[in-house]
């Protein structure tokens, strides 16, 4: 008899930087994850599989990565950067040969060797074809694949219930076409959720509350049982961080939100799953695992012999050095040594697994039953940020199958095992900074929903008036430029300062192409003819801005919450 069940979630996400001929600053990023996190994942999944080990992970593939991983311009990028890579770490170890160190001509024919093995599995194991890997191990079963909002836009945020059901519903279209079968569960995006009530916009001149549909409604609309949040959700807490000074529209956001909430008096675990009143599914984040792998600091990524992720070797960017006791300085890093750097590995499941025992060693004591521990993180962590981390994977999965204390189940199995056995309601939240909305709303981003606002605004209004007319193909495309707009990566990005100049100019493009095509589905729809040159950008954003090709304009059309004053 298990002390407990083990959920592990992994989160697998990039906003659209697809260049299509052209090269902006992040299409490295998609690269640079398949290359160091998804396709070592396979490999790992590929190795348990040989060994009959199927690990029950849960896989969220959000629909934009996925449109991306299956554009023939991705392919060939990545085969490109995969052959760049061997390239330099041949040149490198002709370098290092004449000119020494001699340990660096040692870890450069390890670079090399690394990203043969990449082109290889890419071109000829997997077939170009990420995607239908990870669908080839979902009907092996031995994951479960998930959706995610189609553009992983910040549903809470949203100024439309029409905008949020376009992006659920197309990202679970978009799941079924890539996956072959309808999701059981979502990932929110940003872990963000809010519940049905009188909303304000958060950002306008004389704007008026006006009902919202709750997030889980769209989900239950949808067919989705059941998403994660942060463990602060269902404990009932109040969010951390004090909004009235930081930015006061979040202060009545939350204010109006928390009328509809009545804090639990009953105790609230994340060791158990609870269900929404209309059924939907919540399971709540370990803080206990989420520390020992997010945390660079006393983290297991923080080790001294794991590859250290910020010193790179330029122009070629391989990586030659250890994280090393003095972590701050850059200076000072040793030598990396990637067999003793995987000899931690198994130190590190090993601990993991420990944890897992004794967390839910002890609930099961408190609580006189069976728990389940739901460990969630970005998939991109496990290979780029910590490039042991697909080996830690394969390691505890081999653990966990062969412990019979522990039992892995997705969440798609802890539903069928166990249904859930009490009903509660959710505070407003996320899993961000604070818990609440600050990182995608503040001062240094607010500027962008003071654009999009107006922006799903006039998409109801053209899906309404123009669908099936001679607008019909231009309205298509503004809705998907308003999708990209709609990631709330761009305001993660500025908030952080990270990468923050391709954030705004990413974003801004979007704007301006929207409002472009919207100015030309105008004049098609008065039945004016398209100018050449109109025609010549209408290709060019359907060529830049190809992803969900099969894009339905009723998504926005068919609710009846519209903003006052607006048509």
């Amino acid at each position: 008899m298990p002390v407990g069940r083990v959920l592990l979630c992994l989160h697998s996400h990039m906003p659209y930087v697809l260049s299509h001929g052209k090269s902006p600053h992040g299409t490295d990023w998609i690269n640079e994850s398949a290359a160091e996190c998804y396709l070592p994942i396979l490999h790992a999944l590929d190795r348990l599989y040989t060994h009959g080990i199927r690990p029950r992970w849960t896989i969220n593939i959000t629909p934009v990565l996925a449109e991306q991983l299956e554009d023939p311009a991705f392919k060939d990028e990545f085969e490109g950067y995969c052959q760049e890579k061997i390239d330099i770490a041949v040149s490198d170890q002709r370098r290092f040969e004449r000119e020494g160190p001699l340990w660096m001509q040692g870890l450069a024919a390890f670079w090399q060797r690394y990203y043969t093995r990449a082109l290889v599995q890419f071109k000829h194991q997997w077939g170009r074809s990420i995607v239908e890997a990870f669908r080839y191990f979902q009907d092996e079963e031995c994951v479960e694949i998930i959706t995610c909002a189609a553009t992983h836009g910040y549903l809470p945020l949203l100024g439309t219930d029409e905008s949020v059901q376009a992006q659920v519903k197309l990202g679970v279209e978009t799941h079924k076409k890539h996956f072959g079968r309808a999701p059981r569960g979502i990932w929110l995006p940003e872990c963000a959720y809010r519940p049905s009530y009188e909303w304000k916009p958060p950002v306008g001149d004389n704007v008026v509350a006006f009902p919202r549909k709750g997030v889980e409604e769209f989900l239950k609309e949808n067919g989705l049982e059941y998403f994660f949040v942060d463990s602060h959700m269902i404990r009932g807490g109040q969010p951390l961080g004090t909004y009235g000074a930081k930015f006061p529209q979040l202060a009545e956001l939350f204010a109006r939100s928390s009328k509809f909430f009545t804090p639990p008096p009953e105790l609230r675990s994340e060791y158990e799953h609870y269900a929404l009143p209309n059924g939907t599914v919540i399971f709540a984040r370990d803080p206990q695992t989420t520390v020992k792998v997010w945390s660079g600091d006393t983290g297991y990524p923080g080790d001294e012999y794991y590859l250290e992720f910020h010193k790179q070797l330029y122009p070629g960017r391989l990586r030659y050095w250890r994280i090393s006791q003095n972590k701050r300085d850059l200076g000072a890093k040793q030598p990396y040594d990637p067999w003793r750097a995987f000899e931690n590995i198994s130190n590190h499941a090993d601990d993991m697994v420990n944890t897992l025992k004794g967390t839910l060693a002890h609930y099961k004591g408190l609580a006189d039953r069976t728990g389940t521990l739901v460990a969630m993180y970005d998939t991109e962590l496990f290979g780029h940020w910590w490039f042991e981390g697909p080996e830690f994977l394969y390691e505890l999965a081999w653990r966990l199958h062969h412990d019979p204390d522990l039992e892995p189940v997705t969440g798609g199995d802890l539903l069928d095992q166990e249904p859930p056995r009490h009903t509660i309601t959710l505070p407003e939240g996320s899993w961000g900074e604070g818990g609440y909305h600050y990182v995608w709303i503040n001062p240094d981003n607010v500027w962008t929903w003071e654009k999009l606002y107006p922006m799903e605004a006039k998409m109801r209004s053209m899906a309404r008036k123009y669908a099936g007319g001679p607008a019909d193909e231009v309205v298509r495309q503004a809705a998907r430029e308003l999708l990209l707009a709609e990631a709330s990566d761009w305001q993660f990005l500025i908030s952080t300062f990270s990468a923050r100049d391709y954030a705004e100019i990413r974003f801004q493009d979007h704007v301006d192409r929207f409002w472009r095509l919207a100015e030309i589905a105008d004049l098609a729809a008065m039945g004016q003819t398209v100018s050449s040159d109109d025609a010549l950008f209408l290709e060019e954003c359907r060529q830049k801005d190809a992803a969900f090709q099969e894009i339905d304009l009723s998504l926005w059309a068919r609710l009846e919450h519209p903003l006052p004053g607006v048509v």
